[in-house]
């Protein structure tokens, strides 16, 4: 029989979480403004402010409501994610400040960036992120074709980096995206999958969402390399610009030559897709400044 959620009360927050755990490091960063507490990671996050400075906190080690795994891997892998957003630094990823032990788990903390997530599914479940006019997606899909297609590049070009830096962007989905509507700018969060070059799949499907991810990804031993980028990249546009898995013309906001490199990026058969995001941003790019 499962025991009652153990309810936490600190500052301005309320949240639950399934066992006790000491998170009295907290308060030495500031005051609690929000939590993020319904990912299914492993990671349970806070908004601190401490003189007038904003900080986005990530822990890993409590036994959050939403995940089923051990706290010990989620602190593992929070601990390597530290030493990946060091290497993928970079003006559209998060940036990371500090990182570092408690006694209960791992802490990293990242500068504050006021945006919301394009894919908050804890707030906007299906249907309501299509038609709730509230909803990040929404509003974002009901953004300018150029507002979404400057943001489209912020994410092709953070992938051409992280591609040449030798990673694979496991993990990558629209719930990685925050978009800041006053200032129209978009940054990438949640990059804690991405794993170095060469990759081969070991979990058959693995970690990720089925709308961004190409069939090797459900394939146990396939390798996952650049042209699994560039299928991650084509399924990106297809969610910001399209129908997501629908991805017939009909359901395209932009150009059929635009439409043209997302359908190849996306090919099932990965020897017809482009061999690498920088040569597909290229055949982009050539699309939208002709």
């Amino acid at each position: 029989m499962m025991s009652s959620p153990i309810v936490y009360q600190i500052d301005q927050v309320t949240f639950y979480l399934k066992e006790p755990i000491d998170l009295s490091w907290l308060s030495q960063l500031g005051t609690v403004f929000a939590v993020f507490d319904q990912q299914d990671s492993g990671n349970i996050s806070f908004g601190v402010e401490q003189a007038g400075e904003k900080r986005f906190v990530k822990f890993a080690g409590a036994r959050t409501m939403e995940y089923e795994g051990d706290p010990q891997y989620a602190v593992a892998k929070l601990v390597e994610a530290a030493s990946l957003y060091k290497e993928l630094k970079h003006p559209v990823l998060v940036e990371l400040i500090d990182h570092f032990e408690v006694a209960s788990g791992y802490v990293a903390i990242f500068k504050w960036f006021d945006g919301e997530c394009l894919h908050s599914h804890w707030a906007y479940p299906p249907p309501a992120k299509y038609t709730d006019p509230d909803s990040p997606y929404y509003r974002f899909k009901h953004l300018s074709i150029e507002k979404r297609l400057r943001s489209l590049n912020c994410i092709f070009d953070f992938h051409v980096f992280a591609e040449e830096k030798g990673y694979s962007a496991i993990d990558f989905y629209d719930g990685s995206v925050l978009y800041d509507f006053v200032n129209d700018e978009t940054r990438i969060c949640d990059i804690d999958y991405y794993e170095k070059k060469p990759f081969y799949n070991q979990m058959g499907r693995l970690w990720g969402s089925s709308r961004f991810m190409s069939p090797e990804e459900f394939e146990l031993g396939a390798e996952i390399d650049s042209r699994t980028n560039v299928y991650t990249m084509g399924a990106t546009a297809f969610v910001l610009l399209g129908g997501e898995l629908d991805r017939s013309f009909e359901s395209w906001d932009v150009s059929e030559a635009l439409y043209k490199v997302a359908r190849k990026a996306t090919s099932q058969d990965r020897r017809k897709r482009y061999s690498s995001v920088k040569e597909f941003y290229k055949a982009w790019n050539e699309v939208v400044n002709s």
